[in-house]
């Protein structure tokens, strides 16, 4: 199944985690909001309890390039959250590819990254695979690929990473 969601996921996100044992849609888009509550509240435990535990878990995006493994991926949002830059993301524009046992979340992420007096707007197409593990773990994520589409941006992005 194939919908468009009139939902977005950003700084008002709540941490859902009790509800991604649900075996349905529902779970899955618990899990999906419960990543946004992690991200943007800077919460690193929340945030590794809704990775799959696999070593071929996987993350691309500007920052990381490619990492597999829920210990890499955690070490670069960890570094992320006790750091002195700030972040935050909104998910909308999403359509959700649905099968029984997976669901691709596919749309637009918009925000804002710090990093001392330089504040940069993001602009990132983002997709993130949601597995079900079965009762007893229920959904994890399994993939995030970021991209910022706009090159100046990236590099700009890139550049205020990089300094000090």
């Amino acid at each position: 199944m194939i919908m468009l969601s009139s939902k977005s996921y950003g700084r008002l996100a709540t941490n859902r985690t009790n509800q991604t044992s649900r075996d349905d849609i529902e779970g899955a888009r618990a899990l999906l909001e419960t990543f946004y509550y992690a991200f943007n509240q800077r919460d690193i435990d929340v945030f590794k309890n809704i990775w799959g535990n696999d070593e071929f878990v996987q993350l691309n995006n500007p920052l990381g390039g490619i990492l597999r493994g829920i210990e890499p991926i955690t070490n670069l949002y960890n570094g992320i959250f006790i750091g002195s830059s700030k972040v935050w993301v909104e998910l909308s524009d999403i359509v959700e590819f649905q099968t029984k046992d997976m669901v691709v979340f596919a749309g637009r992420e918009v925000g804002e990254f710090t990093k001392g007096e330089n504040t940069i707007s993001l602009n990132i197409r983002t997709t993130r695979i949601i597995q079900w593990f079965g009762e007893g773990v229920g959904w994890k994520q399994t993939h995030h690929h970021g991209s910022i589409d706009n090159s100046n941006l990236l590099a700009e992005y890139q550049q205020t990473l990089q300094r000090s």
